[in-house]
């Protein structure tokens, strides 16, 4: 059972703050490029990223070449090459769009209800139909993040970390009005275990999918998590 410890104000402040100083946005500046407007960059690898990310899914990272993702994008290898630098810079572009799209959903959630247990319930709904929508994407950071360059690898993990972060949000918040009490330990698993339960959904999916809809999944996952807080 979760411990029923109430947190005081100054406590959850300090705690939500060391959280979140981990949990930095992640920037892709460090990724060379030979073009100087940062607005036509920005563009260029976005579509550079949507014509991978199939490619990774369907193919995998070690099977697709940068020529392949050169034609699905419409640019010669040249043109590619002003833009990023090495296949692996594709990748972790990949990876990071993947995060911006679940942490954009998340945060969307967040602002639609900001009160008692429906809070996180709508926050749990979205991550879950998130996961759903890019089973496919997720299931390839899990099986790709290896072939990242130590500094990549590690900017994944991060990202990885803030998403669970906005979870950790929600929770203080309903700890800070009173509608939970949790202490500092058991907000943080919490965390993590919504977290993976959205990616169980894309692990287990062989055998989820063939006797859960999504909208099932969502609603028993959903009443299994409140169900632990009361």
């Amino acid at each position: 059972m979760i411990p029923m410890v109430i947190m005081n104000e100054r406590s959850l402040g300090i705690f939500k703050n060391v959280y979140t100083m981990k949990q930095k946005p992640a920037k892709t500046d460090d990724i060379p490029t030979q073009v100087k407007n940062p607005d036509l960059v920005e563009r260029r690898r976005r579509q550079i990223v949507d014509a991978a990310v199939n490619l990774f899914v369907e193919k995998g990272f070690h099977k697709t070449t940068t020529r392949q993702i050169a034609q699905a994008v419409g640019f010669s290898i040249g043109s590619l090459y002003e833009y990023i630098a090495s296949k692996e810079d594709v990748l972790y572009l990949v990876c990071e769009s993947i995060h911006t799209e679940v942490s954009k959903g998340m945060e969307e959630a967040m602002t639609r209800t900001k009160q008692g247990g429906n809070a996180l319930a709508e926050v749990i709904r979205e991550y879950f139909l998130v996961c759903h929508r890019m089973s496919d994407f997720i299931l390839l950071i899990y099986q790709e993040t290896r072939s990242l360059p130590p500094q990549w690898q590690k900017q994944v993990l991060e990202n990885e970390l803030r998403i669970t972060g906005l979870f950790i949000e929600v929770l203080a918040q309903l700890v800070s009005s009173g509608d939970l009490k949790l202490d500092e330990q058991s907000i943080e698993l919490a965390a993590h275990n919504i977290s993976v339960l959205g990616h169980m959904w894309t692990f287990r999916r062989w055998y989820l999918g063939r006797h859960y809809t999504i909208e099932d999944y969502i609603e028993h996952q959903t009443k299994f998590i409140l169900g632990l807080f009361r």
